[in-house]
């Protein structure tokens, strides 16, 4: 009998690592690409949400994430001038799941530890430098077009495709499906600094939203750092916002800093709003960035993009298995749904509370959160929400 042809995967961040490394575990062969020439390493999202670590328990890796992390049992919303608004404690899910908390760990270490577990299955196999180019399919299976950075080309054969290529996906503009949706007016600039803000901010969590009519800003503390996000006039150029006499004028205007601080990281980037029309085209799934992207405020890029995953392979187990094709049809609806009611939602709110300037809806917004923290069952189900719990409940009634 002839050995099926391996599902493809076209990535290996978060998205396309965790669904390789579920499908690899019930048995399915997989063929990962990824365009650089090793995993990256370098500091892209760091916020795992409780129903993301209680899944990825099915790798028995959590506790290792947990090592190499910082767990935040609070987070909260601050004002740049008064201080804390609204503080969140997650133990009130306690209830709702094993890991009442957010941890803070770089995405890398994620699936640096999924490579490791899958080194000894003979059924995967990793095609690094090669980035997707293009792709085919049929009744009987997908050819997905590697491209090498000499240009050169080579045609995989694969089972499946699933794209999780990222923003700018060759798969999803293979497939043709539109991403439709807004870009953001503002470049969000991230910076990572050794400075101890915890130290020099009186009662800040290690996870902090500030609220400011002129510049707000969200401070993010990992096991080793402190990563600074702020909003940035998208008329300033790169060479300026990132110029080291810019980068540490905006750093001492949240805290004065007469040492200097050193930055150990900066990147810019323009923020979209987008979702596909379609996730699931024929034997071709997208999943992740390729299919939604959103605002980074609430940590819900990367962990939606992971329950994609979850559900993806889920579904495309039972497929392998015999379920009809048809079927996965059911996946796109559950996750397109998730991305537009959900994550997008949570992320525009987060940024209208930050960025509003009239000083009435502030105080409404303000006015919101604490009586919001003030009452059990509205803090709760606030909670369930922004953790991410509540749209997986929800994704049952969703045919």
């Amino acid at each position: 009998m002839a050995k099926p042809l391996p599902v493809l995967i076209a990535g290996a961040g978060p998205v396309g690592m965790v669904a390789a490394a579920y499908l690899a575990g019930e048995g399915i062969p997989v063929t990962i690409v990824e365009q650089a020439k090793d995993l990256p390493t370098d500091l892209r999202a760091s916020t795992f949400h409780p129903p993301t670590l209680d899944m990825l328990r099915r790798f028995g890796m959590v506790d290792s994430l947990i090592e190499q992390g910082l767990v935040c049992p609070q987070w909260q919303f601050r004002d740049r001038a008064t201080g804390p608004i609204a503080t969140f404690d997650m133990g009130v899910l306690s209830a709702d799941t094993d890991h009442p908390y957010r941890l803070q760990c770089e995405q890398w270490r994620l699936t640096q530890m999924l490579r490791d577990r899958m080194a000894a299955n003979p059924d995967v196999s990793f095609i690094y430098d090669a980035r997707a180019a293009d792709v085919a399919q049929d009744a009987d299976g997908v050819t997905l077009v590697i491209e090498r950075h000499d240009g050169s080309t080579e045609k995989l054969a694969g089972s499946y495709l699933i794209g999780a290529d990222g923003a700018r996906s060759a798969v999803r503009r293979a497939v043709g499906t539109e991403f439709r949706g807004q870009t953001i007016p503002e470049i969000f600039l991230s910076l990572s600094t050794t400075f101890a803000f915890h130290e020099a901010i009186p009662d800040l969590a290690d996870i902090s939203y500030i609220s400011d009519p002129e510049e707000w800003f969200v401070l993010l503390r990992t096991a080793t750092l402190w990563r600074v996000l702020f909003p940035t006039d998208p008329e300033e150029t790169e060479e300026r916002m990132t110029s080291p006499a810019r980068m540490q004028e905006r750093l001492q205007a949240v805290v004065p800093n007469a040492a200097g601080y050193e930055v150990v990281h900066r990147t810019g980037y323009r923020v979209h709003e987008r979702v596909v029309d379609e996730y699931v085209h024929g034997r071709v799934f997208l999943a992740g960035d390729a299919a939604h992207i959103n605002n980074p405020l609430g940590g819900m890029g990367m962990n939606g993009g992971i329950h994609d995953a979850f559900n993806l392979a889920q579904k495309l187990v039972e497929v392998w298995r015999g379920a009809p094709l048809e079927s996965m049809g059911r996946y796109g609806r559950q996750r397109r749904k998730v991305a537009l009611d959900v994550v997008q939602q949570q992320a525009l709110r987060n940024r209208q509370i930050l960025n509003q300037r009239d000083p009435a809806a502030r105080r409404a917004y303000h006015d919101e959160l604490r009586a919001t923290v003030a009452d059990p069952a509205k803090h709760r189900a606030y909670l369930l929400r922004s953790s991410m719990i509540q749209s997986l409940r929800d994704l049952e009634a969703v045919a």
